[in-house]
């Protein structure tokens, strides 16, 4: 049973204790409790509390420092600690389809603690889970309640070995037998068997199998999700037909068991499969709700945009992690000074802002988009729930598959970009294992990878732009989305004719003008990225080969540009909102426009290319205003960094701590490691056994 969080906003609240902190606490200009209150809510940090105070106090969560585990070990501990997690039943069933953001902050509270628990929880709740509450129907809802009483573990099983990006082209098959009314699951070859499956490789007795659908007569209906039993859930033996095993080990989030299954004529019945797009009926006739492909389509993409969006959500809060450890780091490490007998916070050089407190703010602004995304992803599941078949909400789905599509490689590649200038930052302190910042680099890469390849799915979204252009082109279709992310495109003529206006760095202090610039760019490269597709059609160039040839310097720049503007576009949005308090509108409009300069400077070649930007003066101007924001807001870096960090047990970096006692936490650390002052175990071995030197000289 879950354990409550009583008391007063104390308890909430904790004072942190007076230290080498305390002066930058201390200069802030704004509370950071109340920035606190004001992102959250009461209710929302209690619930977080609430699990830290849990995870701290139970000792099967206790942190085994200088303990190197086996795989073996590993595995079998994060098993026990997901079962411990259904125990405390801090999520309900209720909880995971009606508090879509409740359960986002479930899965970032433990992501901080290991990304190999809430990987594994996550994948079997919400992924598994969810796949069958969104596209099954009543038939298949008592899965979902066997799942959370752990009666079943379930996985997700779309990729194959020699597929990935490409989900149309997967090979695994599902033929219709009308006479015993099942179908028949086969894997033609190991090419296509399933592989890289969460929780496959040694827990999951259940998956959600993506295969092609045939009917009697051959036809193939396309990919269609099928509930198939791999293991029996008492004895983990696999079923009859299914080859199921484990990949090994990996670069990192080695607590999760990714494995590979091959099926070999398995069958399921007709029932297995999640029928809300599609069904088949008896005799093995295909039936469908949707007449339209592009309304199926988009209805199907729920599940893929899921997994899309939480992976952004990880790496977001992976990139938190780290610029907590770095900025407390910082204002602590004390190296030079203006003279010999004084050294100072290596937080007060302009460069070591500048390397990191862009992070900083870019960790604020992809925060917000997440959450926003995520309230937009749950509108289109409650739309598909509800039979909602309208064009609206068909748009809705391809808006929104748009922007997970590229919100996913934009903050994985912020995050890997981060966390290594975050390690860099605290020089040979932060390469230190224990420190953490290796650990969180690991984990976070293979976000650039699962749920689709970053370079491939920017494609999805520069072709969602291109598509929108063309069919205004060719029958006048006005240029508008549910979401409303490409409604600026309606004066497309007109924002191309615009020209940066600023001549001081004070012009640029408000995000509204970074947003005006990004308007340009993006209408600026879809214009170009359109031509540069026709140019290439008109030269012979199939289809195929006239996309090809776009992608680079175009079609992908137009994808990361739409995305960048969509998170700056609503980050600045929310910080200037009538809602924000007096005290907080400095702070917050400050990230706001930070995020929005730094991320606008790395295309200022193309804003001169196209000629947004003309003279020296406009560089210079958006390069001062970076640096000037990030004077600003170094003193309040402590406390902003406050408000996203976690408890020091789950942040678990000893120069990250709270208290910022650098050295000592730094040396405690490294005395608990098991060996720190032993002799290795292999030196006597050694010392009896010494070499004869040149006893082993090659003879010439």
């Amino acid at each position: 049973m879950v354990p409550t969080l009583e008391g007063s906003s104390d308890a909430l609240f904790p004072d942190f204790p007076k230290g080498p902190l305390h002066a930058y606490r201390a200069r802030a200009s704004f509370s950071w409790k109340e920035l606190s209150l004001f992102l959250e809510g009461e209710d929302m940090l209690r619930f977080k509390k609430t699990v830290f105070s849990a995870l701290e106090s139970d000792p099967l969560f206790a942190r085994s420092h200088g303990a190197h585990l086996s795989l073996e070990k590993y595995r079998k501990l994060n098993f026990l600690r997901c079962r411990r997690i259904f125990e405390y039943d801090f999520l309900s069933v209720e909880d995971v389809f009606r508090s879509p953001l409740k359960v986002l902050a479930f899965l970032h509270c433990l992501g901080m603690y290991d990304w190999s628990l809430a990987a594994k929880y996550f994948l079997h709740t919400m992924v598994f889970g969810s796949a069958i509450y969104n596209s099954g129907s009543e038939r298949h809802f008592e899965y979902i309640q066997k799942a959370f009483n752990m009666e079943i573990f379930g996985c997700f099983a779309l990729t194959e070995v020699s597929h990935g990006s490409n989900t149309k082209a997967i090979r695994t098959t599902a033929h219709y037998d009308p006479a015993t009314e099942e179908f028949i699951i086969h894997s033609p070859d190991f090419e296509a068997a399933k592989f890289w499956v969460g929780n496959m490789g040694k827990t999951a007795t259940h998956a959600v199998v993506f295969a092609q659908l045939y009917v009697p007569g051959g036809q193939c209906h396309g990919l269609h999700p099928f509930l198939v039993q791999i293991r029996d859930p008492k004895t983990l033996l696999p079923m009859p037909g299914v080859m199921v095993g484990d990949m090994g080990k990996k670069l990192g989030q080695n607590g999760l068991d990714n494995g590979f299954a091959v099926f070999h004529q398995v069958c399921v019945p007709r029932q297995n499969l999640l029928n809300r797009t599609g069904d088949v009926t008896p005799d093995g006739t295909y039936i469908s709700p949707f007449k339209d492909v592009r309304q199926r389509f988009g209805a199907s993409l729920g599940s893929l945009s899921m997994g899309r969006v939480s992976i952004t959500g990880m790496s977001v809060v992976n990139l938190q992690l780290a610029v907590s450890i770095a900025l407390r780091f910082s204002a602590t490490r004390r190296q030079f000074g203006p003279t010999q007998e004084e050294e100072i916070p290596v937080l007060e050089y302009q460069l070591q802002q500048w390397r990191l407190l862009p992070y900083l703010a870019a960790a604020y602004a992809l925060h917000h988009f997440v959450k926003s995304l995520f309230l937009d992803l749950a509108e289109l599941q409650r739309g598909l729930l509800g039979g909602d078949r309208s064009a609206r909400q068909a748009e809705l789905g391809h808006e929104i598959h748009a922007l997970a599509s590229a919100g996913k490689p934009l903050a994985s590649w912020t995050a890997q970009q981060g966390i290594q200038e975050c390690r860099e930052a605290c020089g040979g302190h932060g390469y230190l294992a224990m420190n953490r910042l290796g650990v969180l680099r690991d984990d976070n890469d293979p976000n650039c990878t699962y749920e689709g390849d970053n370079n491939v799915l920017l494609q999805q979204t520069s072709n969602y732009l291109l598509g929108l252009l063309a069919r205004r082109d060719q029958g006048g279709a006005r240029l508008q989305s549910p979401l409303k992310t490409v409604d600026f495109l309606e004066a497309y003529p007109d924002i191309l004719g615009q020209r940066f206006t600023g001549s001081s760095f004070a012009d640029c202090l408000d995000s509204a003008v970074p947003v005006a610039a990004y308007k340009w760019l993006v209408c600026y490269l879809l214009r170009e990225s359109y031509q540069k597709l026709n140019q290439e059609k008109r030269s012979g160039s199939n289809d195929f080969e006239a996309r090809n040839n776009c992608q680079v310097y175009y079609c992908r720049s137009l994808a990361l540009a739409f995305m960048e503007l969509t998170v700056v576009q609503r980050f600045h949005e929310y910080t200037h909102q009538p809602g924000v308090p007096p005290s907080l509108r400095a702070v917050l409009g400050r990230l706001s426009a930070l995020y929005a300069l730094w991320s606008l400077s790395r295309h200022t070649a193309v804003l001169y290319q196209g000629g947004y930007f003309s003279g020296p003066q406009a560089g210079k101007v958006v390069e001062s205003a970076i640096l000037t924001l990030c004077s600003q807001l170094k003193d309040d870096a402590v406390a902003l960094v406050d408000v996203i960090a976690p408890p020091d047990f789950v942040l678990d970096s000893p120069i990250g701590r709270a208290d910022g006692e650098l050295y000592k936490n730094l040396w405690g650390a490294i005395l608990q490691e098991s060996s720190a002052l032993e002799r290795g175990s292999w030196w006597s071995e050694f010392s009896h056994n010494k070499p004869v030197i040149g006893s082993l000289k090659p003879k010439l």
